[in-house]
């Protein structure tokens, strides 16, 4: 949830000055990494021997992010099933949202992997994993460097045994409370540890794209190229075509109508590359749309952790690039054993940055470990796709506040109407410090 922070009464008269604001220093990352794309590809195509040699740079961020994997995984799969009892024991609103939740969720996942299917993304690139042993005698530094970084844990045992601790955790009520409070205090340390390895990122990114750019050339450009169109195309599909359609079917509203109305959400989450930042704005306008508070205070917090939609479309596509990429082909059977892992996994990757490539890796370590060689090129593209991935979660779960106010009775249609042809506008001076 956001906090809006407040300055003490000040200035002429005594009037409240504006609410100051924490500095947001993220969007300095995303011009780097954007940068370091950039330069590395150049490097790639101008001295390709020289950007093969920079290898080293992605595999070791990798390693970093193969680091974390299971303390984000334990500590979100844990407070996540906690959640999910709390938002079920609210009653018809709560267990109707999660139910609708997994169902998009699982959708939007098989969409991925259906598209990854049919675009082949990374075709032709045949990437291959770093390997010091091989790469004589003169890489000795690089490979101790690499070795000092900690090795992963298992991924699948700590899922199980994050899954155990969660409900066991929750069959003790009161008494799990302060275990719960503990392992939310973790989560704050791991997270925090996610963003500092993020801040390293351009560093990782520009190493993995000169490489694969300096063995490929051009058809590396182009296979990211295609991968991120075909990401941006589908969650563009998604919002117009399942979303419209269930929003018009069940509310009768049009979804054009409801993209023009969050317009100013959409330029908010566009330059910051992330949904949380209009997290209370959705609440206020949700509300004025004629959502009953109670489902809008229930739906669209639970939703920014549990109705990810572009979040789950990006990660089946960029586990099925990395694996065309590879030369390593996931039969059938492993790609809906992915879907599995993912439809639970995913409930990780809301609202913190770096969480989405965590998750992303967790799957490819469940399934196919050697495929994590591969994963530096999806972070050098990564950004490239956040705001996809936002915009359609923001959206996803703007309508689907919709719906479940319309399933629950607490929907007025009339007022959603007349606010979404702009009869009624939104009031903008009623987002205050005293307000949401």
């Amino acid at each position: 949830m956001a906090v809006i922070e407040q300055t003490a009464p000040g200035g002429p008269g005594g009037q409240n000055q504006a609410p100051a604001k924490k500095k947001d220093r993220t969007h300095w990352l995303y011009i780097m990494v954007i940068a370091a794309v950039i330069l590395g590809a150049t490097l790639g195509l101008v001295a390709p021997e020289v950007g093969k040699a920079l290898k080293p740079l992605g595999t070791g961020f990798v390693a970093l992010i193969k680091m974390i994997i299971a303390p984000v995984i334990f500590c979100t799969i844990v407070l996540g099933i906690g959640s999910i009892a709390k938002a079920a024991t609210v009653g018809k609103v709560g267990g109707l949202a999660m139910v609708y939740f997994l169902a998009m969720s699982t959708f939007a996942l098989a969409i991925g992997l259906v598209v990854g299917n049919i675009i082949h993304p990374g075709e032709g690139l045949e990437l291959q994993p770093y390997d010091p042993a091989t790469a004589g005698e003169e890489n000795a530094t690089v490979a101790f460097l690499l070795a000092m970084i900690p090795k992963d844990i298992p991924v699948l045992p700590t899922l199980v045994l994050a899954i155990i601790v969660g409900f066991a955790l929750q069959s003790m009520g009161k008494t799990g409370e302060p275990v719960l409070n503990a392992v939310k205090n973790v989560q704050l340390v791991v997270f925090r540890i996610m963003m500092m390895i993020m801040w390293i990122a351009p560093i990782g990114a520009f190493g993995a794209i000169a490489a694969v750019v300096g063995a490929t050339g051009w058809a590396a450009i182009g296979s990211m190229a295609i991968l991120m169109g075909a990401f941006y195309l589908t969650c563009a599909l998604f919002i117009v075509v399942i979303l419209g359609t269930l929003l018009r079917l069940v509310t009768g509203l049009n979804i054009f109508l409801l993209l023009k109305y969050l317009a100013r959400e959409y330029l908010l989450i566009f330059s910051t590359s992330s949904s949380e930042s209009a997290l209370p704005r959705l609440i206020a306008k949700m509300e004025h749309a004629g959502v009953s508070k109670p489902v809008v205070g229930i739906t669209v917090p639970t939703g920014y952790s549990f109705n990810l939609d572009g979040t789950a479309i990006y990660l089946t596509m960029s586990a099925l690039f990395i694996s065309t990429a590879m030369d390593m082909p996931m039969s059938i059977g492993q790609q809906i054993g992915l879907l599995v892992f993912m439809i639970i996994a995913s409930k990780g990757a809301a609202g913190v940055t770096g969480a989405g490539l965590a998750t992303l890796a967790a799957g490819l370590q469940a399934h196919k470990p050697e495929l994590l060689g591969g994963m530096g090129v999806i972070v050098g593209i990564d950004k490239f796709m956040s705001e996809a991935r936002a915009l359609t979660n923001f959206t996803g779960n703007a309508v689907a506040t919709f719906l479940i106010g319309k399933w629950t009775g607490e929907l007025d249609r009339d007022q959603a109407r007349a606010v979404l042809s702009g009869a009624r506008p939104f009031d903008e001076t009623s987002l205050n410090p005293e307000g949401h």
